[in-house]
């Protein structure tokens, strides 16, 4: 039997395992094949291959049973998932099953998840901005929360090593807070877009508006086709022309023969050795037979999301470690962010009938963050800021669906394209805030064996007075670059709702106040890395995905030094 063990523990032993395979995760499975590392990529979720699993890529409107929309049935089935309002029949097979795998909410938390291999890779917006020293050295001078590890010029050569290979399109500003990356040829705004940026910017000083920065191709780059502006991405983009870890980071790996990908894996735990003081593995429940099976390897990177990873990690408990694996500070779990996300403004405009655009553009325009960067663009009522997104369109033949027109003439006036319209969607930093919180409920277990999360999180005082400046800023730039019928929205939505969840491991210099050092390692047991959105010390504005992949090459970098010193 002992010899029957020693195998068994021989088969499951690789030189990496990795925990998660969307953004971050499917960057680390690759640095760490390419690194020559024999790989275990662990997903909760089913297995997604590029193409041969994207059965919606190529459907019209009209091949879709309910058009699109999802069922009452399907409503209730993702009932959280529904709160996003990017889920649709084009795309449903991709989200997370609430009502089969719940969470708990002592206050509402919108958590939306993808459970396939890819993870949200599959349907992120793809907006790629670089955080500055503005960000990185906020919270030491404001004396929020702890301060970052690590600054702009210790991240700045890995964003280019991660833009690289990603291929994001964009515009060069020149701006300190927003550092320039290595783009490729930006998209074109369209007319209405190019006058209302030519608005902004004069009448508006530190304001400034352009072409989002985005993780589509515009040239074929790295043997990945350019983007058709079908606007299809979150279905799979059967031409590779948006990064995501199934159609890029995972065949890139596979091709090194070191990639092991192992699906339905549920990560209960990390093994921990307290002779050794390093991690030793993971414990998986299968999610189909419900065995559990153990993998070990020499270094770990969890990559599951801000809220998995933590509850891997809180879950992992030993003599040493009674409060969850690294968790010396108490801070695991803690200080959740997000961005506000929802709330902005939207107008019409009368003109430019005579012009129109071309594609359906998947991308829209990006104004920086403007409040708070200098002492010219200081404000006492807020601390930080907000940038916005959003677009230029004219309305089509859908105008119509709800008129009480009928007849030859409103037909043929339905074939002419409608008014311009432009909205603009405000993405504002949250606080890092100790007592927004997950944690375990180990008397409530999942069908699986494993503690449900409990979401106890709120927009504290500076957030709430944020909304109401993210409306009024939206609105007087609307009606300064001449749209008529401006109205402010906030369609409101709980912490998760941006679906950027950030901050459950900190990193921070201090193990008595943080998680991870500046190496993204966890202080205690250095072994163990946490490179997706868990290690965040403060949200910024910017979405935060080309972050994390900057964050995990530097990591593996860092790992494999430390390996071949034999210090992990």
């Amino acid at each position: 039997m002992s010899n029957l063990n020693i195998k068994a523990m021989a088969d499951n032993t690789y030189d990496a395992i990795v925990v998660g395979s969307g953004i971050s995760g499917g960057f680390a499975a690759k640095e760490l094949c390419q690194k020559g590392l024999k790989t275990l990529v662990l997903e909760r979720g089913r297995l997604v291959t590029h193409l041969q699993d994207y059965p919606t890529m190529n459907m019209d409107p009209w091949d879709f049973t309910n058009r699109g929309k999802l069922t009452q049935s399907e409503r209730e089935d993702y009932f959280v998932q529904t709160r996003s309002g990017f889920i649709n029949e084009d795309n449903k097979h991709f989200y997370h099953h609430d009502k089969a795998d719940p969470y708990i909410e002592k206050q509402q938390f919108d958590w939306i998840r993808a459970d396939v291999t890819g993870g949200r890779s599959l349907l992120w917006g793809r907006q790629c901005y670089r955080f500055s020293d503005l960000d990185f050295e906020a919270n030491a001078k404001e004396g929020i929360g702890i301060d970052w590890p690590i600054r702009y010029k210790d991240i700045a050569p890995w964003y280019d090593y991660a833009e690289r290979y990603v291929g994001v399109s964009g515009e060069k500003l020149g701006l300190s807070h927003l550092p320039d990356g290595q783009f490729l040829p930006p998209m074109e705004m369209n007319c209405l877009e190019k006058h209302i940026k030519k608005e902004i910017e004069a009448k508006f000083p530190f304001r400034y508006m352009t072409i989002g920065r985005v993780a589509n191709l515009t040239v074929e780059h790295n043997g990945r086709g350019a983007c058709q502006s079908r606007n299809r991405c979150h279905r799979g983009c059967p031409y590779g022309a948006y990064y995501s870890s199934v159609s890029v980071a995972l065949p890139d790996a596979a091709k090194t023969g070191n990639l092991t990908l192992r699906p339905n894996s549920m990560v209960h735990s990390v093994i921990y050795d307290s002779q050794s003081g390093k991690a030793t593995g993971v414990r998986v429940v299968d999610r189909e037979s419900k065995e559990m099976i153990e993998y070990y390897a020499r270094i770990i990177f969890l990559n599951a999301s801000a809220p998995a990873t933590a509850a891997i990690m809180l879950n992992s408990t030993s003599d040493r470690f009674p409060n969850g694996l690294g968790n010396d500070s108490g801070e695991l779990g803690h200080n959740i962010m997000d961005h506000h996300y929802r709330l902005g403004a939207r107008g019409t405009f009368e003109g430019l009938e005579d012009q129109y655009y071309k594609g359906r553009r998947p991308n829209g325009i990006y104004i920086p963050r403007f409040r708070n960067i200098n002492e010219q663009t200081k404000t006492s009522e807020f601390l930080r800021g907000y940038g916005y997104q959003g677009s230029a369109s004219r309305s089509n033949w859908g105008r119509g669906a709800n008129s009480k027109e009928f007849g030859g003439d409103f037909k043929d006036g339905l074939m002419q394209a409608g008014d311009w319209s432009f909205g603009i969607t405000g993405f504002g930093e949250v606080l890092p805030h100790h007592d927004n919180k997950m944690y375990l409920d180990h008397q409530q277990l999942d069908e699986w064996g494993i503690p449900k999360i409990v979401f106890d999180a709120s927009y504290k005082e500076n957030e709430i007075t944020m909304r109401k400046f993210i409306k009024e800023d939206a609105a007087e730039m609307l009606e300064a670059a001449g749209l008529k019928n401006v109205h402010t929205y906030d369609n409101g939505g709980a912490l998760g709702i941006g679906v950027h969840e950030m901050g459950t491991a900190r990193m921070g210099r201090d193990p008595k106040t943080s998680v991870l050092n500046d190496f993204n390692q966890v202080h205690s047991v250095p072994n163990v890395f946490v490179t997706d959105g868990a290690c965040m010390t403060s949200s910024g504005t910017q979405n935060p995905s080309i972050t994390y992949m900057a964050l995990t090459a530097r990591a593996v970098d860092h790992a494999m030094k430390e390996m071949n010193r034999n210090n992990l």
